[in-house]
């Protein structure tokens, strides 16, 4: 699987979907497909984010382990990759960091950021909030308990326009846990990874 940050002289239209995908789901598959079609996009980048040093989960797995997972999930999908950037990156990771860091690397291309509703409004407490409104598209995707008016936002803002879908990875790691099937709620390279390692257990 070839990750994102293989380098290209081609000018990119590109999203990036940030997550720790602990793990991926059909939720985050779907929202994608939204995101390239919505927002005019050439591929979106799910950029996994690593261990925050500074606040340790002990339900988070392994940063390369989850690379692999989202790897392996992706595969077969031509217009969507998995970036490693964050790992590279100081920690714990800032998107304006990140988006700086992209914007060099890859100058002939154009970024566009995915946030969550609540992402949203709370956006105006992150780190150079103004610097990635001036220089970035945004794209938001509500959720059902999100209250956004899409005329009150800046010109680059916009909402996507998908259907709530109610899966979360808090509750497939609990299913797994529980031993409760998930391959209605995973892709199946997801399923079989999980299982696999025997993970989430």
């Amino acid at each position: 699987m070839e990750q994102a940050e293989n380098k290209t002289n081609l000018a990119r239209r590109i999203g990036i979907y940030g997550g720790t995908f602990n793990p991926l789901h059909n939720g985050h598959i779907a929202l994608a497909k939204a995101f390239l079609a919505q927002a005019g996009l050439d591929e979106v980048w799910f950029v996994v984010s690593p261990q925050n040093p500074f606040k340790k989960n002990d339900v988070l797995l392994d940063d390369n382990l989850r690379l692999e997972m989202v790897e392996e999930a992706l595969n077969g999908e031509e217009r969507m990759k998995v970036s490693d950037v964050e790992f590279q990156l100081p920690k714990p990771s800032y998107m304006y960091i990140t988006l700086r860091h992209l914007a060099k690397e890859y100058p002939e291309n154009t970024f566009t950021l995915l946030i969550g509703g609540d992402n949203w409004t709370a956006f105006d407490r992150w780190a150079h909030a103004d610097e990635i409104r001036q220089n970035y598209k945004i794209a938001v995707y509500p959720r059902r308990e999100d209250n956004i008016d899409a005329s009150t936002l800046p010109e680059n803002v916009f909402l996507l326009d998908t259907p709530l879908i109610d899966i979360s990875s808090t509750e497939i790691r609990q299913r797994v846990h529980d031993g409760q099937p998930i391959d209605n709620l995973v892709p199946p390279k997801i399923a079989e990874f999980i299982g696999k390692y025997n993970l989430y257990k």
